[in-house]
């Protein structure tokens, strides 16, 4: 028992919350941790970030994303034009075979517009992604702090069994 609280205590030290994030799969793209920053109950806007990983021997494109929550999902990034940080739409996002793309604050994201609700710390959101030819999939968005530049180990666990994984149907299934 006590080298079992030992390995439990290690493990929690020493960061195993990442692995045990919750991810998804449409064919071989894994989906890893998707979450979003808390808004404010005024914010017309949020964002949606997460890591694609292309296991496969093609190319594969994230087409689209929508939710519930928001009146639209575009995919976006961040560009300095001029010294001015701007968002602008992009054209599908490809992912090369034996490649991993991260959407991220700054880069890449799931822009959200028209929010029909504030996005809040614990809530866990679900978010449909649209891949040319993984199919789609549905994933929860996990919300965290307004003020993350990246998804914390803690808090994800809730609603996983204790490996903390979930189970989906295939094609799309989550892990």
């Amino acid at each position: 028992m006590k080298r079992i609280l030992g390995i439990a205590a290690a493990l929690a030290l020493f960061g195993a919350g990442p692995v045990l994030a919750h991810s998804y799969k449409a064919g071989p793209i894994e989906i890893g941790h998707p979450w979003a920053r808390a808004t404010a109950p005024s914010a017309p806007n949020g964002g949606a970030y997460l890591s694609l990983t292309n296991t496969g021997a093609t190319e594969d494109h994230l087409v689209s994303a929508s939710t519930p929550v928001a009146e639209k999902a575009e995919l976006h990034t961040h560009l300095n034009e001029n010294g001015v940080m701007k968002m602008r739409e992009v054209p599908p996002i490809a992912i090369a075979p034996g490649q991993e793309v991260k959407l991220a604050p700054g880069g890449l994201h799931i822009m959200l517009l028209g929010l029909k609700h504030p996005l809040e710390k614990g809530a866990r959101i679900p978010m449909t992604l649209r891949f040319e030819k993984a199919g789609t999939v549905d994933v929860e968005i996990a919300v965290e702090a307004a003020g993350q530049s990246a998804p914390q180990a803690e808090g994800h666990m809730a609603g996983m069994g204790a490996a903390g994984h979930s189970h989906g149907a295939e094609p799309a299934q989550k892990q």
